[in-house]
């Protein structure tokens, strides 16, 4: 098996494209060049078993093909090993019409050795003259290559004559290519030939073969094969297929070790088979540990007769380090094919013997417990849930998952079962991004334990569900609710599974955006003893109602961002950073978001990577950096898409609307407001359609358009009133006092100004605080505005250019209107340098309007094709032509993302806002080269 690039399992068309063999191809076309000269040579292919050798003489193959260069072919056999000349015969045979034209003697020899007539033995020497003579001949008319795979499975008589041969080809249009295994024995002579060893793929080509091959694999399931493969290209593409579905999912248990196919256990197992029983016994036992602890290998041989593991170190298999204390497996599938190579009772009994050489470990302890485990056991079940949990607090929720399943398999009464069953479809669900695979979770649960009175754990978990693949946010309110309320001790706040709950229940009234969603909630956690977690405290005031925070709770919050350095828990991280989303604090959790981010790429909480990614991306927009935005929203939708998580796309895609709004791009923006609508209303998603109205109130704004702006911001919160459970009311409060003042209602917007000091606004960050004096100083008849002009110039406060810039033309527009110009005009000038710095064409536009009013020309230098870099042109130019960002990205040896941003970039440079207007700009640009 090789490493090359294909779909969906099915053979690409046309050449063969190998995946990380770019130096082994070029050595092959520069041996080909040298067959096609005349300056024939040997070369041979040496790597491990399934390292893609015979991909590599494959693609030789085509290479000499193109090149003009005829080929012979033999392939070593284990069943024609003892066939003399049988390798021989399979090369020469496509040449035997050629065999008049040697000389007699020449003719008699490999007529005998081919089994063409009778005769006595000719000397090897002589037989490879012959082969010489008869080769020379063939490659009169064109140049010839031989290629020779599995070089160890010759017979030793062909062996030893092509390995004459091989050192007889200098000056001749022919050229030997033959592959072995790296240590194998041959009796084909090696010695002082050219070698090239075929290294294993590097981990970036391993992993670029796997997402081609099987583009759905979960995030866990690839890590996994990863490391097990060690990138070798036979168990990267035949290990998933041995996985079958586990592949696709992650709910699933992985074995510890992996299953082998036929062909890997034939590129692995051959030597494992000949170890003396006592050997095999004990290696057994390593691979089953999994932890290469040498002391613990040695512990459990002393409790063996026989030799140890020295058959298995002579024989290549292991090899002990003595500084480390490890015993190394050469390779990870060899612990494989040990494991798959035993029966279930060796593997039970060795399980056993771990388990009680490890009494002081209790993972280790109660994992090996599991195996060793034939029926359903409580105490070996609630072992292994506690290690569940210890797991997840650890941040490994991947192993929890696997561990809760195998809990729930040993659990032996219903209740068990069922509550193991759903915790683990929970976690399945928020942590490792199988959401699909929850319902069949729920539904082996339902069965363990029918009718009333089910665990929690059920119902958190089919709540989940509801809330993310169905939105039916009011059916998982009442599921959660109910199931909460018929709790014997709903006040208990060391109940796990009752936090996670409330948690659950949380996220569920904050997308319902609807204040009866929350008395519930806040009753049940005001009334937790003895007292409610931190964090779920916190989370509960600064997510529901952040314009009536007090200063203590806003510290508490602060102290909570200033622990995230200590923590490792991905659902802590986003937790946090949820909690202080509206209170402008995002930039302050960068780092850790970004561990929770890499934590999900490399196979571990799929969601908390996708919120991890969204906030991210608030973050970018609000404080300038745009295409990180974009990347970040683009790579957190393709998660959902790939997981099937619909709600949780509406943030990002939020995001992605308001950079486009921001942008000019109002067709695009819109698009997106009226997908949030049609999906929202049936649901009474009440946050989804807050988004909608941001959406339509920034497009407004950009467009001049102040009538919609003030009816969108008004849908989500009323002029005068900070609505209570509608934190999305201080993201659109500056778009809310602004549309006011242009469409005359002064009243409004002095109102919504008051609501603010009323509920000390000002004191939650100070980007509001900037925002609140800003709104004062345009609506009050008397406004302070010398401490507005000081907090514009505030070190810090360009951390928000977007909304300092609006800050900007709203004020510096107020200024003009009041024939203060020369003020009016530092404001206007610095408000339009940062929107053309950002690329918010409408918002530059309104800005230059605003100066040109003041008596300022404005210039138009730097806009424009000239204003372009050269490879922004070269972009510019090819997607004007209709070529994909894909198609560009390939011609430019870039990355499609790179030239997505490079477009976002060229759009306000040129003056338009979307791709379809690249062509008439262009056209109206004409290149100064």
């Amino acid at each position: 098996m090789d490493g090359r690039s294909t779909r969906h399992g099915q053979e690409a068309a046309g050449p063969i494209t190998l995946v990380g063999r770019e130096a082994e191809i070029r050595r092959l076309h520069g041996f080909v060049d040298q067959i096609a000269l005349g300056a024939g040579s040997t070369l041979l292919l040496s790597g491990e078993a399934g390292v893609g050798k015979t991909a590599l003489l494959e693609q030789a193959a085509a290479i000499a093909d193109d090149a003009g260069v005829r080929l012979l072919r033999a392939v070593g056999s284990q069943y024609e090993a003892d066939i003399s000349f049988a390798a021989l015969h399979q090369l020469l045979h496509p040449c035997l019409a050629e065999l008049h034209r040697l000389n007699a003697l020449h003719v008699r020899a490999l007529n005998v050795v081919l089994a063409l007539d009778q005769g006595a033995p000719p000397a090897q020497l002589l037989v490879a003259g012959a082969v010489l003579a008869l080769l020379q001949h063939t490659a009169k008319e064109r140049p010839l290559m031989l290629i020779i795979d599995d070089l160890p499975w010759l017979d030793r008589a062909s062996a030893l004559v092509l390995g004459m041969v091989a050192r007889r080809l200098t000056g001749l249009p022919v050229g030997l290519l033959a592959a072995c295994r790296t240590d194998e024995p041959t009796f084909f002579d090696q010695g002082g030939l050219p070698v090239t060893i075929v290294e294993p793929l590097s981990q970036r080509a391993a992993a670029e073969l796997l997402a081609d091959r099987f583009p759905v694999m979960t995030p866990r399931v690839r890590r996994r094969l990863l490391e097990a493969a060690r990138g070798n290209p036979l168990a990267l593409l035949e290990l998933p297929v041995s996985l079958g579905d586990l592949a696709r999912t992650v709910a699933g248990t992985l074995p510890p070790t992996l299953p082998l196919g036929r062909r890997l256990q034939a590129a692995f197992a051959s030597r494992v088979q000949a170890l003396p029983p006592s050997t095999y016994d004990l290696l057994l036992r390593a691979a089953l540990d999994g932890t290469d602890d040498l002391r613990l290998i040695r512990e459990l041989a002393g409790d063996h007769d026989g030799e140890g593991l020295d058959p298995a170190e002579r024989a290549g298999l292991v090899r002990t380090e003595e500084s480390t204390g490890r015993l190394r497996f050469r390779h990870p599938l060899i612990r494989s094919a040990v494991v798959e190579l035993s029966t279930v009772r060796q593997r039970r009994r060795a399980h056993a013997e771990l388990a009680a050489h490890l009494t002081d470990q209790p993972e280790r302890h109660a994992w090996h417990l599991a195996e060793a485990t034939e029926r359903p056991d409580e105490k070996v079940a609630a072992l292994l849930q506690e290690v569940a949990h210890a797991n997840l607090r650890r941040g490994d929720s991947v192993g929890a998952v696997t561990q809760l399943l195998r809990a729930a398999e040993l659990s032996p009464s219903g209740k068990g079962r069922s509550g193991r069953l759903a915790e683990a479809a929970y976690l399945g669900s928020i942590v490792t991004g199988d959401l699909q695979d929850a319902p069949r979770l729920l539904a082996q649960a339902r069965r363990a334990h029918p009718g009333p009175g089910g665990p929690l754990s059920a119902a958190v978990a089919g709540a989940y569900h509801l809330l993310h693949a169905d939105g039916d946010i009011d059916a998982a309110h009442r599921l959660l609710t109910t199931a909460i309320g018929e709790l014997d001790d709903p006040r208990d706040a060391h109940d796990k599974v009752l936090i996670e709950a409330l948690y659950t229940l949380l996220m569920i009234c904050f997308f319902g955006g609807r204040g009866e969603l929350w008395p519930p909630l806040r009753t049940t956690v005001d009334h937790l003893t003895p007292r409610p977690p931190e964090l779920l405290a916190i989370l509960s005031h600064t997510f529901s109602d952040p314009a009536r925070l007090t200063p203590g709770m806003l510290a508490r919050a602060d102290a909570s961002i200033a622990e995230l350095r200590h923590h490792v828990s991905p659902a802590r991280i986003l937790r946090t950073g949820i909690a202080v989303t509206y209170l402008d604090r995002l930039s302050h959790c960068r780092e850790p978001l970004q561990r929770a981010i890499q934590h999900g790429r490399e196979g571990g909480a799929i969601t908390s990577a996708i919120e991890a990614l969204f906030l991210l991306a608030q973050d970018a927009f609000h404080t300038g950096r745009w295409d990180e935005a974009h990347h970040h929203v683009d790579e957190g939708l393709r998660l959902c898409d790939a997981h099937g998580y619909h709600l949780l796309a509406w943030p990002g895609r939020l995001t992605a609307a308001l950079l486009a709004a921001a942008r000019g791009d109002t067709r695009a923006a819109i698009g997106t407001a009226r997908a949030m609508d049609a999906w929202a209303a049936p649901r009474r998603a009440g946050i989804v359609s807050a988004y909608a109205a941001h959406i339509r109130a920034l497009s407004a704004l950009g467009q001049g358009d102040f009538e919609a702006a003030f009816h969108n911001a008004a849908a989500i919160s009323p002029p005068g009133a900070l609505a209570p459970y509608a934190p999305h009311a201080l993201w659109v409060f500056h778009d809310l006092v602004e549309a006011a003042i242009h469409t005359g209602r002064s009243a409004d917007a002095a109102a919504h100004v008051a609501a603010a000091r009323q509920n000390h606004l000002h004191r939650l960050s100070p980007r509001l605080r900037l925002v609140v004096l800003a709104c004062a100083a345009i609506t009050d008849p008397h406004p302070d505005t010398a401490a507005l002009e000081q907090a514009i110039i505030e070190p810090g406060n360009d951390r928000w250019p977007f909304d300092l810039a609006r800050l900007r033309l709203a004020y510096g527009s107020h200024l003009r209107r009041l024939k203060r110009t020369t003020d009016a005009r530092h404001q206007l000038t610095a408000a339009t340098e940062i929107f053309h710095r950002l690329g918010a064409t409408p918002w530059a536009a309104r800005a230059d309007r605003e100066l040109r009013a003041t008596g300022i020309t404005v210039s138009t230098t730097g806009t424009g094709l000239a204003s372009l870099t050269p490879q922004q042109r070269q972009i510019a130019l090819l997607a004007a032509a209709g070529h994909t960002n894909k198609e560009i990205a390939a011609r430019l040896f870039l990355s499609p993302r790179t030239v997505s941003t490079h477009l976002y970039q060229v759009f306000p440079k040129l003056g338009i806002t979307s791709r379809a207007a690249l062509r008439d700009a262009l056209a109206d640009n004409p290149d100064p080269e």
